[in-house]
């Protein structure tokens, strides 16, 4: 976001609006002030310590606003009655830049409308006043262009801060993308590492032996695939313990279907390590007798993390063996954990 020293923007409009202050006494060396041009002064001075009160907020308030459209409007009602519009007033005019610069310090607190209406009547006041010519003369134009530039600021200043802030939100969105993606590889070399330690020994084996394995090394072949399988579809619903009860649970010959769908990816480490415990406990209050369970995660909105099922398989088992959801199989187990509650439901 565009930032800018405020502190020298209002140093700088009080340096401006004191000058025309100084125009206005030197007027009075040649013809003594009334006490409408008095009262004048002392308006535009309060109106200018006034719209450069350092506040919270940049934008002005609506009422003080109105107050300076007043006030620029009072000036010219105050002084011009008092001077000759044909003749060559010198300083005396000084209201006319004393009110542009005002309404310039009113645009410039986003306060345009206000700014522009005082500047209008100004315009409107010269010319009935002393004619359209005047306008040029008396440096009405050049209120008017200190307005208007003012305004251009202040939308390109508000146009270049909201690319800014797009900007800002991109990069943002940049570097959480890069972390992720930094997250993800530093988790699939975790895996990977883990896969290793699963199935290198036994790799190793296959190799030595000629892949001649005898019915015992078959089995803890499939065993040991079975667990590679839970490391790509399980992610965050394994740890150390929870590996060795699954795969207890499947020397005892229970299918167990580890699935992962993403409900846990935006719990903290020490919301994901509760869960782990009470799945570990859920996993090993399940009784014998079990033919599969499956364990898998609730979605990001559901009340519960994860869900555990133990299912008795109905009939000879086949169904089951070939891996199908027979609605006849025999719910034996349910354990729901909950995200916000220290102890499962069942």
């Amino acid at each position: 976001m565009i930032t800018y020293p405020r502190p020298l923007l209002y140093a700088l409009g009080a340096v401006f609006s004191l000058y025309h202050v100084v125009l206005a006494f030197f007027s009075y060396r040649s013809s003594p002030p009334n006490p409408a041009d008095l009262v004048a002064v002392a308006l535009y001075v309060a109106a200018t310590v006034i719209a450069l009160w350092p506040g919270p907020a940049l934008r002005m308030s609506a009422p003080v606003a109105v107050g300076m459209t007043a006030v620029a409007i009072a000036l010219p009602l105050l002084v011009a009655p008092s001077l000759d519009p044909g003749a060559s007033n010198g300083y005396s005019t000084w209201y006319i830049a004393a009110v542009g610069t005002l309404m310039t310090i009113v645009c410039a607190r986003r306060r345009s409308l206000a700014a522009w209406a005082g500047v209008v009547f100004l315009v409107v006041h010269t010319t009935v006043w002393a004619g359209p010519v005047a306008l040029a003369t008396l440096g009405v134009i050049g209120g008017v262009a200190w307005v208007g530039i003012s305004q251009l600021l202040i939308i390109e200043l508000g146009r270049a801060s909201s690319e800014a802030r797009v900007l800002e939100a991109a990069e943002r969105a940049a570097a959480s993308w890069r972390a992720a993606e930094e997250a993800h590889l530093s988790e699939r070399e975790v895996r990977l590492e883990q896969t290793r330690a699963i199935a290198s020994d036994m790799l190793r084996r296959i190799a030595a032996s000629g892949s001649e394995l005898s019915d015992e090394e078959r089995r803890e072949c499939r065993l040991l695939e079975a667990s590679v399988r839970d490391e790509i579809r399980g992610r965050r619903l394994l740890d150390d313990e929870v590996r060795r009860l699954v795969l207890d649970a499947r020397r005892r010959g229970v299918t167990v279907s580890v699935l992962d769908d993403g409900g846990l990816d935006r719990t903290s480490e020490e919301e994901s390590g509760r869960v782990l415990r009470e799945l570990a406990r859920a996993l090993g209050g399940i009784r014998d007798g079990v033919d599969r369970i499956v364990v898998r995660t609730a979605s990001a909105d559901s009340p519960s993390a994860v869900t555990v099922v133990g299912l008795r398989t109905a009939g000879d088992g086949s169904a089951g063996a070939l891996g199908s959801d027979d609605a006849a199989d025999e719910v034996d187990a349910w354990v729901e954990i909950r995200r916000d509650e220290r102890t499962p439901s069942a």
